[in-house]
């Protein structure tokens, strides 16, 4: 009796110990649910910034991996990517989902026209761990090779090719027109030629666009040791600081939105910039910080312009990536966009 008494007593110390361990890798595993206790780490992110990051990474990441398991979900699997907060089966979807679709295109140039398309999964792709050269059996990074093509989309071509080869350190394939061969040097010297008096860039013409400007100096940013570079984005800079509003804002085409405040800090965060304490990017004691945070939506999210206080979905993946980008050089780790890491 003794003896079965003190089996029992073992086995059921036995069980709580096996309860305890399950309940600790359920907790720990559980990405999909809930966030972090202290994420994000960084203690140097203004509260209202830490706040609309935190609820916009759980409403990003509590999407259902058919809306963001998709082609044309890549800036969200973007975001969580670099904010460490994307789930493994979302990864997952995502793969299998692009790999069929590229099948399906049957080209490395998912778009007659448009670089981009073919740029952004690479990014995401990179941003994942995935294999870019070995998607749906194509490699993606030859539809990246013939600068006639990537010049269709005006600058915003080159820019984002850039941004696509530097993502993981990338060798641009071999063209199948010598005349027409993508490089690194080509790519910067096209952008440098097209760079407005005023020191910003524009898709065409000589009207310089806020947005572009942040995303060329995002292009340029690894590059900023050459000389040309350099200059070039000291006068992109500057054009950006004069046009910042007193709210810490930018206005373009008349209107201050979400994205083009985005758009600038992840530029700046590029540029080893922190957007919150670089004077020439403080007005009247607003920060583009500051005012990006108040398109944040109460639960997660953001609007495209505070006349619209409503979830957009533009305005949410980039407004989650450039606080992903914010907290990444708050905290010491690679920009954005340089996925090397």
């Amino acid at each position: 009796m003794r003896m079965y008494k003190r089996w029992a007593a073992l086995l059921l110390v036995l069980l709580i110990i096996v309860s305890m361990t399950a309940c600790k890798e359920t907790s720990a595993g559980n990405t999909e649910s809930s966030a972090p206790t202290e994420w994000p780490q960084t203690s140097a992110m203004p509260e209202t910034a830490k706040t609309a990051f935190i609820q916009t990474g759980d409403y990003l990441s509590g999407l259902d991996t058919s809306v963001i398991g998709t082609f044309g979900s890549e800036w969200v699997i973007i975001g969580l990517a670099r904010s460490g907060r994307l789930d493994e089966k979302a990864a997952t979807a995502y793969k299998q989902a692009i790999a069929e679709y590229v099948a399906t295109i049957g080209s490395p140039k998912l778009h007659k026209s448009k670089c981009t398309d073919t740029v952004r999964v690479i990014l995401a792709l990179t941003a994942i761990g995935a294999d870019v050269t070995d998607v749906g059996g194509y490699n993606l990074l030859e539809g990246l090779t013939e600068m006639d093509y990537i010049k269709k989309q005006g600058n915003n071509g080159p820019v984002w090719a850039l941004i696509a080869l530097d993502s993981g350190n990338y060798a641009v394939p071999t063209a199948a027109d010598p005349a027409m061969q993508v490089s690194r040097e080509s790519l910067i010297d096209y952008i440098l030629s097209v760079q407005c008096a005023d020191g910003g860039w524009s898709l065409a013409g000589s009207a310089s666009d806020l947005d572009v400007t942040a995303m060329t100096l995002q292009a340029l940013a690894p590059y900023t040791k050459d000389e040309r570079v350099s200059s070039a984005a000291q006068n992109a800079l500057t054009y950006l600081s004069k046009a910042q509003a007193e709210d810490g804002g930018f206005v373009g085409y008349g209107v201050s939105t979400s994205e083009t405040c985005a758009q600038v800090i992840v530029a700046l965060t590029a540029l080893g910039i922190d957007p919150a304490k670089d004077t020439r990017f403080i007005k009247n004691g607003k920060t583009v910080v500051d005012k990006l945070c108040s398109f944040a939506v109460e639960g997660g999210g953001f609007c495209h312009i505070q006349d619209a206080p409503k979830v957009d979905g533009v305005a949410t993946e980039q407004g989650y990536y450039a606080l992903a980008a914010y907290e990444r050089l708050l905290t010491g780790k690679t920009s954005l966009y340089d996925m090397n890491d």
